[in-house]
């Protein structure tokens, strides 16, 4: 049963030369590494614009306080969940895949095959 798991999760590997793909695996990572820094700057945005109006409440006198609406914790949550918390898990998605790609790198010397995996190869096509 284990086996059968562990088989599951192993993704179809395709060995290619390594001088073939070495230039397409560095644009690769140069690619997933400028969608990581997309990301950082939305959650960074989502960061500011959630501080100024937090500020912004702060500011204002107790009586308009009492009579303007604040948001409910659990929307503040929710929002936090959904810009702050899923884009910074893709982020580690994002960072494990280049890790993996530079040891695909680091162990693979000219001439030999590097063992890719689908989602690469469906990259470099």
């Amino acid at each position: 049963m284990e086996e059968a798991l562990s088989n599951e999760k192993r993704l179809p590997v395709k060995k290619k030369k390594f001088a073939d793909i070495y230039t397409f695996l560095e644009a690769y990572i140069a690619k997933r590494e400028q969608q990581i820094a997309e990301i950082m700057q939305v959650v960074e945005r989502f960061e500011k614009k959630r501080l100024a109006e937090e500020r912004s409440y702060q500011s204002v006198s107790p009586l308009r306080r009492i009579f303007s609406a604040k948001k409910p914790d659990q929307r503040v949550a929710l929002e936090y969940v959904h810009h702050v918390k899923k884009p910074l898990e893709q982020v580690k998605r994002l960072r494990a895949e280049i890790e993996e790609v530079r040891a695909m790198l680091r162990k693979s010397q000219a001439g030999e095959p590097v063992e890719l995996t689908d989602d690469i190869e469906r990259e470099l096509l």
